[in-house]
């Protein structure tokens, strides 16, 4: 067994990275970093401060003043903070999704962000999930896995979580967002969503959660030999 290594999962928005990852994680006694929750807390600020996120020269203004921290509860849950502001559960608002998308595409935001993602890799056994994880972020990660599903999917896995949090929206809706978001981040000139090529494929259009969690599992298990 591999004694220090890193997982690195990218994929679409809503395709259960951030669930599986982090379930994973305590499955196997990991560390799990969620980046796409920086980026969102990213977001979550310049829309508080009444930026324009597609601004890069006025995002990139605010980012000295940000103090976003990355903590960790007893259960092991990640929760962002910006301050002393717990907004685990802002930066998940359909609104911040695209505010999050709009910001990664500035250089000078995945670059302010990039030292906080590694150093985490270089100081624990990790599990990291995003959109350029392994094509960027961890590009040596012994472990490289590209999780995806359909459009259609996904938007419905992301409908249920969102109603299941009393927020009311619609599967049309979701939909459109989710669209949007893979266009923007497939699109983007700076470290645009693609699968590695040296990333295992993992589609889970036709899994259930259970499924695809013992999918994963199964794949970190014959590449790195961890037991569990």
């Amino acid at each position: 067994m591999i004694e220090h290594f890193a997982i690195a999962i990218d994929g679409p928005s809503g395709a259960g990275k951030s669930s599986l990852a982090r379930r994973a994680a305590a499955h196997f006694g990991l560390i799990y970093v969620d980046t796409g929750a920086i980026y969102r807390c990213v977001g979550l600020a310049a829309k508080r401060a009444g930026i324009n996120t597609r601004d890069a020269q006025a995002v990139q203004a605010i980012l000295p003043s940000l103090d976003i921290r990355m903590l960790y509860n007893v259960t092991g849950e990640q929760r962002m903070y910006l301050g002393d502001e717990d907004v685990s559960s802002d930066i998940r608002l359909p609104e911040i999704s695209i505010c999050a998308s709009n910001v990664s595409a500035h250089p000078a935001v995945r670059a302010y962000l990039l030292e906080m993602q590694r150093k985490m890799a270089r100081e624990h056994n990790v599990i990291m999930d995003g959109r350029d994880i392994g094509t960027v972020v961890l590009p040596d990660a012994e472990l490289k896995i590209f999780l995806t599903a359909s459009a259609e999917a996904r938007a419905q896995r992301r409908m249920l979580e969102l109603q299941g949090k009393g927020i009311d929206t619609t599967f049309e809706d979701v939909l459109k967002d989710i669209e949007l978001r893979d266009y923007q981040d497939t699109h983007r000139a700076e470290a645009p969503l693609r699968q590695a090529e040296d990333a295992v494929l993992l589609d889970t259009t036709e899994f259930n959660f259970d499924e695809s969690f013992g999918l994963l599992c199964q794949i970190i298990r014959e590449r790195l030999g961890l037991i569990g």
